[in-house]
């Protein structure tokens, strides 16, 4: 019986199973290791949730994990032991198998927020579309915005600083 895919997960060692098997990249290099990861069509590695807890299982495994760059500070909390692979791109990954280049270990550390990210409470009356933000994100789903007007003519407005 098999497993359904299930999420974007599993883009990245699906991708690195085809390519191991068609010589690209030596299979018994990749059996040492956990992957994760989502790619994008232009070859980057997209951001997934859960990189901590893979390199947690992974390390628990004997093995190492592949995760995109973006989560390799939050993968490195499991621990100096483990080895963990962060790239940027599905090349960088295949060079540093063929030994092109060489991907050094991620450091432990904290995803930096948004500062410069828009707020709820920048946003004064809107009650309705307000309500159906805070819906959506409590839920998890995603808002698909349409522009159909200057928002500074529809009555929003930012608060002042």
């Amino acid at each position: 019986m098999s497993t359904p895919k299930e999420g974007s997960h599993y883009d990245l060692p699906i991708a690195l199973g085809l390519m191991a098997a068609i010589g690209v990249i030596p299979g018994d290099a990749l059996s040492a290791y956990v992957v994760l990861g989502e790619l994008s069509l232009d070859g980057t590695i997209a951001s997934v949730a859960g990189a901590l807890p893979a390199a947690i299982a992974a390390n628990g495994d004997g093995r190492g994990l592949i995760c995109p760059h973006d989560c390799g500070p939050e993968a490195a909390w499991a621990g100096s032991e483990i080895d963990i692979l962060a790239p940027r791109s599905l090349i960088a990954l295949a060079n540093h198998f063929r030994g092109v280049q060489v991907l050094s270990r991620p450091e432990p550390g904290v995803r930096s927020g948004g500062a410069d990210l828009p707020d709820l409470s920048d946003i004064k009356g809107q009650e309705s579309a307000r309500r159906a933000l805070e819906v959506a994100a409590a839920g998890g789903h995603n808002l698909f915005l349409v522009k159909t007007k200057d928002p500074r003519a529809s009555g929003f407005r930012a608060r002042a600083a």
